[in-house]
């Protein structure tokens, strides 16, 4: 049986109201939608009533019997030492709901499909009635009550989305000595008719007097309004950011962590649909509608091979949210494991920006193996971006590419070699001889990111660049894209090639822009001399 997880919360005095929202909507709430087999989705809202509780959390779960199993028992019996703390300041009364009926108007989409901003507003109106213990029927006589006269009638209410009919205690806990109540929750939009002549009238007939004299003992009518919608990645900085530094959090298995403060920061993960965890970082600005820009590393680097340029982008543009991650291979590939293609790389960026709620990109920013996911990306889902920038990558592999990328398979995997010394002959490949020789730091860092890859995630993951061609369905593409490449890249060679094929993107084509003095990722060498290649575009 479906049913509904329902928690009524009110922070007990004491406890700051940016402390509780960022420990539910950072912690608590994106924990649970990490199981969509039991949580199909989870919805926060704040009283309009000004009632009592406050604060209301709903769950849609699958199977309600999959709340007695240890995969939801044991969240509460291992709690982190934070939330153990939290809740100990928050009046908490939970309860198991199932579901007995539902109906909903032809325009009804579920808030979790919404964006916030259409999502925002939705109003619910939860009626509580408590039924008469002398009444064997109750149940069933108002049950039938609501479903054939009550919820027609309020499907009539202009706004009206829909209307659900839960009782409780749930068919898990058994009957015991508690007496059945009926819980129906209808929702609307921002824009209704509650109060105009349809819903009075639904509140004034014959059969609900009847009901009501009968069978309800007691009724108690709540109205809230949308606070936030959770996905399964934490994204919450606005609470973050007005919390002090010392009330930073890291998880217990070190997966995920929040930094508080001026310049707060989350470090968490997803998991694709094949079961691989992509870790990420989110920061920038704290408004919960903030234009976001993400980007794409490089095979072998991190996410944090933009750190530079993100430091000029963070004081150029703090309007701007910040989104990066781990491309798949740098630390693990599914089990068992396949070769990674460009399909999958642009699935994992819809999947991350999914996670996070963000309904489109401001921009997507990628390099080599990042600037080909990039490009994929958006000819893929040109819905989840307005603009990309792809650099220093070609449109097309070919076989001696193919080759060179087995031959450094075999280096890393060679006990006598292994990843190190791919690092050690890779990075001066990548960089400009002036940062070999004149900015040693660049290049002693950037073999130290590449010297700590998976080696079975590069054996993996590289396998995205072999036989991969984009050159005639690029000439579809109808987001607009910036082309962007280091001027000493493959010796010069990157240049014309990208220069050859930036005329195919879509009608207009794309615009080169050339960094000086710089090789295969401009963004590390010269993150000035970058910046000023994109701003225009961005």
């Amino acid at each position: 049986m479906s049913g509904l997880l329902h928690v009524a919360m009110a922070p007990k005095p004491g406890l700051s109201l940016d402390q509780f929202h960022e420990w539910y909507n950072n912690e608590h709430g994106p924990t649970r939608l990490r199981m969509p087999h039991m949580f199909q989705n989870g919805l926060r809202y704040r009283a309009t009533d000004g009632l009592d509780p406050e604060f209301l959390a709903v769950y849609d779960v699958t199977d309600m019997s999959l709340l007695e199993t240890p995969t939801y028992t044991e969240l509460r019996e291992r709690r982190s030492p934070r939330e153990a703390e939290t809740i100990g300041q928050v009046d908490v009364n939970r309860r198991f709901l199932d579901l007995v009926g539902s109906q909903q108007s032809e325009s009804f989409v579920p808030a979790e499909q919404l964006t916030d901003d259409d999502a925002a507003g939705r109003v619910l109106i939860q009626v509580e009635v408590s039924l008469r213990d002398n009444a064997p029927d109750a149940e069933a006589e108002t049950v039938r009550w609501y479903a054939e006269e009550h919820i027609p009638m309020l499907a009539k209410v202009p706004g009206w989305l829909r209307s659900r009919i839960f009782r409780t205690p749930a068919k898990i806990e058994g009957q015991v000595s508690t007496p059945v109540t009926v819980i129906t929750l209808h929702e609307f939009a921002q824009d209704n008719a509650l109060e105009g002549p349809e819903h009075r009238a639904s509140m004034n007939t014959p059969w609900r007097t009847k009901v009501f004299a009968s069978y309800i003992a007691e009724k108690h009518r709540r109205a809230y309004e949308i606070l936030y919608i959770f996905g399964p990645g934490p994204r919450e900085l606005d609470s973050l950011a007005k919390l002090p530094r010392s009330k930073s959090f890291t998880a217990m298995d070190k997966k995920w962590a929040t930094t508080a403060g001026e310049c707060p920061h989350i470090s968490a993960f997803v998991t694709t649909a094949d079961g691989l965890t992509i870790p990420y970082r989110l920061e920038g600005s704290t408004a919960a509608n903030a234009p976001t820009v993400a980007f794409s590393n490089s095979l072998l680097t991190s996410l944090h091979m933009w750190d530079p340029l993100v430091e000029i982008l963070k004081a150029a543009r703090p309007d701007l949210r910040i989104l990066r991650y781990d491309t798949r291979g740098r630390h693990a590939v599914p089990e068992p494991p396949v070769p990674a293609t460009l399909d999958m790389l642009a699935d994992d960026i819809a999947t991350l920006i999914a996670a996070l709620r963000i309904p489109k990109l401001h921009a997507l920013i990628g390099v080599s193996m990042g600037g080909a996911t990039t490009l994929k990306f958006a000819l893929k889902y040109p819905h989840l971006t307005e603009r990309f920038i792809a650099c220093d990558f070609n449109v097309a592999s070919s076989d001696a590419n193919t080759q060179a990328w087995k031959d450094r398979i075999a280096m890393a995997e060679s006990p006598e070699q292994g990843i190190s010394a791919l690092a050690k002959v890779t990075v001066p490949r990548w960089f400009h001889e002036y940062t070999m020789t004149d900015r040693t730091n660049i290049a002693n860092w950037m073999t130290e990111m590449v010297a700590e890859n998976s080696v079975q995630g590069f054996r993996y993951g590289c396998q995205a660049l072999w036989g991969y061609n984009m050159r005639e369905e690029m000439k579809g593409c109808t987001v607009p894209g910036l082309f962007v490449v280091g001027d000493q890249d493959g010796k010069g060679a990157l240049v014309k090639a990208m220069d050859g094929f930036k005329g195919s993107l879509g009608k207009e084509g794309a615009e080169l822009k050339i960094v000086e003095k710089a090789g295969h990722l401009p963004m590390c060498e010269d993150p000035e001399g970058f910046w000023k290649a994109i701003e225009g575009f961005l």
